[in-house]
């Protein structure tokens, strides 16, 4: 039931495939709960700083050694 009825942006909608929650990632990253909801949210115009999207691919790659920046970030 992730994501009804919300726009996402590209690494909310890979978090609503694997049914991992915005909560899960602030925790394992160490990234504040408003941040990680603002990139999930497709709204946010908001580039992140190199430092957190460090912390965010750092966390999930411990579900997905793949990931990389250019999957969910344009920067």
């Amino acid at each position: 039931m992730f994501g009804l009825g919300k726009k996402r942006s590209k690494l909310g909608k890979w978090l609503d495939k694997r049914g991992i929650s915005q909560t899960w990632l602030s925790k394992e990253s160490g990234v504040n709960r408003n941040t990680i909801n603002e990139l999930t949210s497709g709204d946010s115009d908001r580039a992140p700083t190199i430092r957190t999207v460090q912390k965010v691919l750092k966390a999930l790659r411990k579900i997905d050694p793949g990931v990389k920046s250019d999957d969910f970030f344009d920067l």
